[in-house]
C-alpha cells in the first residue's frame, strides 16, 4: 500500500482523533501521552498546528518538481527538526496554556480538523503544494498528515483507556510510511499495527524477540526520530 494518502483518509483520521478528546473534561484533557513533558491539551495543541499549517499548505501551490514524498519527507523532517524539537515543546506547552481552559483547545480542533480535509477536495492528488520549505504533491502531503495523526492519536489515549482507536484506513497509511522508512523485509508477525507504529516512533523499545526477528534492520529504529 503507498503512503499517500486521500482526503477522506485525513478526515477519518482527525475525526478520530475528535472522538477521542470531544467528550473529555478538563481534568482529563490534563492527563499525561507519550510525548514527554506534554498533557493531553498540550499534545492536541500541536497537531491543532499541523492541521492549520496544512491550511496554509492547501493554500500555497507551488510549481514543480516536487524534492520529497510521503516517506523521504520525515527523513528530511527529522533531521531539520532535531534542534527545535525542545524549543517547540516549549512553546506548545505555554501556548495551551494561554487557552482559558483546556476544553477551548477541543472547540478549536473540532473546527479546524474537517475543514482541513475539506480544504484537501478541492486539489487533486498531483497537484503540488508546499509546506516547511519542501514541495510534495497533495496525496502527499496528505499521507503525512495522516501519519502523523494517527501516531499522536495514540500517544494521547495512552492514559485514557476507553477512547476509540484510529481508524483503520488511517492505519494503514501509516504503516505503509514505516514500510517506506524502513524499506527492509517483512516486520515481525506478532507485531499489531500499532505494535509497529509505536515501535517505530520510539514509543516502546524493540525487546530481545524483536531484535532477533529484525536481525540487523534493529539498529534502524526507532524509524522517527
Amino acid at each position: 500500500m503507498p503512503a499517500t494518502a486521500t482526503p477522506a483518509e485525513l478526515d477519518s483520521a482527525y475525526a478520530g482523533i475528535t472522538a477521542a478528546v470531544r467528550d473529555l473534561s478538563d481534568e482529563d484533557l490534563q492527563r499525561p501521552t507519550r510525548c514527554h513533558g506534554w498533557v493531553v491539551a498540550d499534545l492536541l495543541f500541536h497537531v491543532l498546528c499541523d492541521a492549520r499549517r496544512a491550511l496554509v499548505a492547501l493554500a500555497s501551490p507551488a510549481d514543480g518538481p516536487p524534492d520529497v514524498d510521503a516517506v523521504s519527507y520525515w527523513a528530511a523532517y527529522s533531521q531539520e527538526w532535531s534542534d527545535a524539537a525542545g524549543r517547540h515543546a516549549w512553546w506548545a506547552r505555554r501556548s495551551a496554556a494561554a487557552f482559558d481552559r483546556p476544553r477551548g483547545i477541543v472547540d478549536v480542533w473540532s473546527d479546524t480538523a474537517p475543514a482541513t480535509a475539506r480544504a484537501a477536495t478541492r486539489w487533486g492528488p498531483e497537484d503540488l503544494v508546499t509546506t516547511q520549505g519542501h514541495v510534495l504533491t497533495v496525496a502527499d502531503l496528505l499521507g503525512t498528515l495522516v501519519t502523523e495523526a494517527v501516531i499522536h492519536h495514540l500517544d494521547l489515549t495512552v492514559e485514557l483507556p476507553g477512547a476509540p482507536p484510529p481508524a483503520s484506513a488511517a492505519v494503514a497509511v501509516a504503516t505503509a510510511t514505516m514500510d517506506g522508512l524502513l524499506d527492509a523485509g517483512p516486520v515481525p508477525d506478532r507485531w499489531t499495527p500499532t505494535g509497529y507504529l509505536l515501535r517505530a516512533a520510539g514509543r516502546e523499545p524493540l525487546d530481545a524477540d524483536d531484535r532477533a526477528a529484525l536481525g540487523t534492520v534493529a539498529d534502524r529504529f526507532p524509524l522517527l526520530r
